[in-house]
C-alpha cells in the first residue's frame, strides 16, 4: 500500500513539474487594413451638423501598445441628390469633423477617403427612425422574474421595410449591449424591445437596482447595415462558446475600386436616432 501511495505522489509531482514548461505559439496574422469608422448619426430634434469619421488601421489581436490613429488622409462625404460636398477636417488624432453636415432624409451620401494613395468609397442612404413611443420597467418582462428589466416602445411604419439597431448603455458602464431588430413580422405595429441584467459574481456584474439609470437609444439603418451589425453582434455574443462556429472576417461597404481586394474595414452609416435617459424606480 505504501509503494502505491508512493508512486501516485511521483506521478502527481512529475505531471505538476511539466505543466511548467512554456508552449510558445505562432499567431497568424494579416496585412495591415484601413479602418473607417463612419456612423453620421443624427438625433432626432437637432440639426445634425457635427459630425466625426474615426480613420485607424487594423493591429495584430495581441499588440496594444501601437497607436494607430490614422491622420493626413483627405476625407469627404457627398450628398449625390444635391451634389453638395462636407470636407471634413482632420484633427490630428484619428478624427476627421465636419460642423456643417446637412441629413436629409432618404438622400444618397456617398463617402470617400484618400489614404496612403489609394481612394476608399462606401455609398449610403439616410434613414428615418420613429420616436420611442413610451419606456416601462418590470419584473416580468425579462428571463429572471426577479431582475428589473426595461422595455421602450415604437410604432412600425406600414407599407415599407424597416431595420433598427439599439443600443442600451447603464451609466458607468464601458461598454453598451447592442441588438438588432426588423418589422419582418410585426410590420406596422408596435414594436418593443427589452433590456436585462442578471447578477454574475464571475463578471461582476449586477442586476439592475431603483436609482440605476440607463440610455436607451433606437437607430433606423439600411438593409445593408442590418445585415452587418447582425453578424458582429453575433459572433460578439458567442465569444467564448466552443461550439460556436469560428469567426469569420466581415466585410462592410467600404470598398477600393482601383484594388478590390484592399477594401478598409468598417461600415458608413447614415441613420437618425432617438434616445432616452431612464432612472429605474
Amino acid at each position: 500500500m505504501k509503494t502505491l501511495v508512493k508512486s501516485l505522489l511521483c506521478l502527481i509531482l512529475i505531471v505538476l513539474t511539466s505543466c511548467e514548461d512554456v508552449i510558445n505559439v505562432d499567431v497568424p496574422t494579416a496585412p495591415e487594413r484601413l479602418v473607417i469608422e463612419a456612423s453620421l448619426d443624427w438625433q432626432k430634434g437637432t440639426a445634425g451638423n457635427n459630425q466625426i469619421i474615426k480613420l485607424s488601421t487594423s493591429t495584430p489581436y495581441f499588440n496594444t501598445t501601437i497607436n494607430n490613429n490614422v491622420t493626413g488622409a483627405s476625407v469627404s462625404v457627398t450628398n449625390l441628390n444635391s451634389n453638395q460636398v462636407f470636407n471634413f477636417i482632420d484633427q490630428d488624432n484619428g478624427q476627421y469633423t465636419v460642423s456643417n453636415f446637412v441629413p436629409i432624409i432618404g438622400d444618397a451620401y456617398e463617402l470617400e477617403v484618400i489614404y496612403n494613395g489609394e481612394t476608399y468609397i462606401a455609398n449610403e442612404v439616410m434613414i428615418s427612425v420613429p420616436e420611442i413611443t413610451n419606456i416601462e420597467q418590470s419584473l416580468d418582462g425579462g428571463f429572471d422574474d426577479e431582475a428589473l428589466d426595461v422595455t421602450i416602445f415604437w410604432n412600425d411604419p406600414e407599407d415599407e421595410e424597416n431595420y433598427y439597431f439599439i443600443k442600451f448603455i447603464e451609466e458607468g458602464d464601458l461598454f453598451p449591449i447592442l441588438e438588432d431588430e426588423s418589422d419582418e413580422f410585426s410590420n406596422g405595429n408596435q414594436m418593443d424591445e427589452f433590456f436585462e441584467k442578471e447578477n454574475d459574481d464571475d463578471g461582476n456584474e449586477e442586476a439592475f437596482a431603483p436609482g440605476d439609470v440607463v440610455d436607451i437609444s433606437l437607430y433606423g439603418i439600411s438593409e445593408g447595415h442590418y445585415n452587418y451589425i447582425q453578424l458582429l453582434i453575433e459572433q460578439y455574443d458567442s465569444a467564448g462558446d466552443p461550439f460556436s462556429s469560428t469567426p469569420a472576417e466581415i466585410k462592410g461597404n467600404c470598398i477600393n475600386p482601383a484594388n478590390p481586394d484592399r477594401y478598409a474595414f468598417g461600415y458608413f452609416r447614415l441613420a437618425e436616432f432617438d434616445t432616452i435617459n431612464y432612472t429605474f424606480e
